[in-house]
């Protein structure tokens, strides 16, 4: 189960009590927040797409929208989901609990800009009931990734945000 995995993969690092199963499910946006009690901007969503055959994740505010002009801007290509049904066997994860921990060793993990914002932020734990609080530098270290992107829209960086 993917949750076990990423449980396994944070208590090895020390940080196991950073992953919550909830009783609530988390398997969209609006749902985790209210699971966790905090504002949906701050669940970091983790998409997966395809470039060309290699799966990709990336991780975004809750508030943010791809941009398919920067998305090609960055990856020279148009933005292609991997298909639900393909989403377990190539990431990881299922569908609902994609996360960017650990997940199969050919994906690569991109994080948006738009999470630059916070503190923290709540990315899924491996399941649709799951969630784990991370700094933005435990988030760049743990999920192994390539780097900040800028591939959304519909986010802004005004304001201060409550910590939860």
């Amino acid at each position: 189960m993917a949750f076990d995995r990423v449980k396994k993969y944070f208590e090895n690092v020390g940080l196991g009590d950073r992953v919550k199963e909830l009783e609530n499910s988390s398997a969209t946006v609006e749902l985790a927040a209210k699971a966790i009690g905090c504002e949906p901007k701050q669940i970091a969503k983790t998409m997966s797409f395809f470039i060309e055959e290699q799966p990709v994740l990336i991780v975004t505010a809750g508030d943010a929208k791809i941009d398919n002009k920067k998305y090609k801007q960055t990856f020279d290509k148009k933005a292609k989901m991997i298909p639900w049904d393909q989403v377990e066997e190539r990431i990881g994860h299922s569908p609902g609990g994609v996360c960017p921990f650990a997940v199969k060793t050919d994906v690569e993990v991109y994080l948006d800009v738009s999470l630059r914002r916070f503190d923290y932020v709540y990315p899924a734990g491996g399941s649709g009931n799951s969630a784990v609080k991370v700094t933005l530098e435990e988030l760049i270290e743990y999920s192994e990734s390539k780097g900040w992107i800028d591939v959304c829209k519909d986010w802004t960086a005004k304001g201060e945000v409550e910590a939860c």
